[in-house]
Formats: structure tokens, sequence, C-alpha cells
């Protein structure tokens, strides 16, 4: 069923059935945010640490833009 044809059934609905399928559909949504990150599986994270390559170009960049007068 589309969209189109979905919307005007969900208004004729009574109000405990709106919020029945509200509810269905919070659910659904939280169960795939849920999945989207396993137990037990490790995920890399980034971190700034020892990040120097991007400590420096960010101090040259601002060193650039104190030569041309910016205001950083």
């Amino acid at each position: 069923m589309e969209m189109t044809q979905l919307m005007p059934e969900l208004r004729k609905l009574k109000r405990s059935e709106k919020l029945f399928i509200l509810q269905f559909l919070v659910s659904e949504l939280a169960q795939e945010e849920s999945d989207l990150i396993q137990p037990g599986v490790a995920y890399p994270v980034w971190s700034p640490y020892d990040a120097f390559d991007a400590a420096a170009t960010m101090l040259r960049v601002l060193h650039e833009s104190e030569a041309e007068g910016y205001d950083a």
C-alpha cells in the first residue's frame, strides 16, 4: 500500500487505534536503532589523542590566517 492510500485510511481510525499505531511505529524504529550496534562487537572510535598531523594542520592554518590579518 502506498503512502497516498495509507494516509486517508489512518485519518479514519479512532483515537485509541491511532495511538496504538503510533506506539507500534515507535517500537519498530527503536528496534531498528538497536540493531545498529551489536553486543560483543568492537567498534573503532577515532580520538584526537596523538593526532599530530591534524594539530600541525590546524596550527598552520591559524598562523596563515593571522598572517593574512583574519581574526581567529
